[in-house]
């Protein structure tokens, strides 16, 4: 991909994302106009595969290097990984009414006592002649007070054990629908991804996504794509941390001398520096095996545990070598911080990735 695209695309963000961001931090979510201007600027609808998938590998890593974890979660979970599921197993007709940019989308798969182990899951899903309803609660939902409509994970019968998660099926639902009801869940980071608790009564589905069921069929191939989206969004954020860490050093001044002067401090960035490029090649790498179809779930983990565990890290150097000021609540060292720490635990905890990976060595 061109250096003229990222250019043309970091431009876009910085005009679209940047002047409001802090606003939308405070506010716990997008502003409406805010996912206007980012639809007409057609950063919503970049492709998912194929070749096209480099271009959307680009805007993800900007995204991710604007240094708002909040927001590239928010916009991540739109564009790419609710829009999966209807992608993958999307009627026409579903792909026709919801697979627009303009309609914020959500994802409601987790619940308070089912995140990692989704045979705990507790939402159900009743036939009503040929529809079925849908009673439960998400938690954790990713753009639950604007979604125009959520893929939702619900058990359509009795089954399942303590491994595996059978019986179940995955609907896409209006947000519209009467029995819906939204509470905000304040997080520590990822404060304008619009994090809610997600409660349905009766709510009456859309319709089925791909085969009733069988949703641990479908859920595997989404979620290697969500963790191959959330690795390369991690991959732009540690870029982003590193960039502030590195001018910071070079402006602090201790005893005269600039803070990147001791050697000490130089090899620690440097250290990061270095895994920083094994991670950005290995990601450029899944980037290609996607492009060409042949994605698989170990490479998918392998990138968001080591992306993401890496954000963690440099966030820390970062706070350290900011020393007090590191540590104020609205300090960028401290926003990288605690954002970094919620980017372990959303499309799969670390514990979860290093299962994957070791399961699948």
């Amino acid at each position: 991909m061109s250096g003229d695209v990222r250019a043309e695309i970091r431009s876009v963000l910085d005009e679209i994302v940047l002047p409001h961001a802090d606003r939308w931090e405070r506010e716990r979510r997008i502003s409406p106009d805010g996912w206007r201007a980012l639809a007409e600027a057609g950063l919503l609808s970049l492709p998912h595969e194929g070749p096209g998938f480099a271009l959307s590998a680009v805007f993800l890593d900007e995204l991710g290097n604007t240094g708002y974890a909040g927001v590239r979660a928010s916009i991540g979970v739109h564009a790419y990984m609710a829009p999966a599921y209807l992608r993958m197993l999307g009627t026409e007709v579903q792909r026709a009414a919801w697979l627009r940019p303009d309609r914020v989308a959500a994802l409601a798969i987790t619940e308070e006592h089912a995140g990692t182990d989704l045979s705990a899951l507790s939402t159900v899903a009743g036939k009503d002649g040929d529809a079925y309803r849908l009673t439960g609660e998400k938690w954790y939902v990713t753009n639950g007070s604007a979604a125009d409509y959520l893929v939702v994970l619900a058990r359509t019968r009795a089954g399942g054990t303590a491994k595996v998660l059978s019986g179940a099926s995955l609907f896409v639902v209006d947000g519209r629908s009467p029995g819906i009801t939204r509470h905000r869940q304040p997080t520590l980071g990822w404060r304008a991804a619009d994090t809610c608790r997600v409660s349905f009564d009766g709510v009456v589905a859309d319709g089925v996504l791909g085969r009733p069921d069988r949703a641990l069929m479908h859920l595997m191939p989404a979620l290697d794509f969500e963790r191959l989206v959330a690795g390369l969004l991690a991959v732009g954020g540690v870029r982003h941390c590193l960039g502030v860490l590195r001018s910071f050093l070079r402006s602090h001044r201790v005893r005269g001398e600039a803070l990147s002067a001791n050697q000490a401090v130089r090899h620690r960035v440097a250290d990061l520096d270095a895994q920083y490029e094994l991670v950005r090649t290995f990601a450029d790498r899944l980037v290609e095996d996607h492009c060409a179809g042949r994605l698989d779930t170990k490479a998918a983990a392998v990138l968001k545990l080591t992306a993401t565990e890496l954000a963690v890290t440099a966030a820390q150097v970062c706070v350290q070598y900011h020393g007090a000021r590191g540590c104020l609540e609205d300090s960028v060292p401290a926003r990288l911080h605690r954002d970094a720490m919620a980017g372990t635990i959303a499309a799969g905890a670390s514990e979860l990735m290093r299962d994957l990976i070791f399961e699948s060595g």
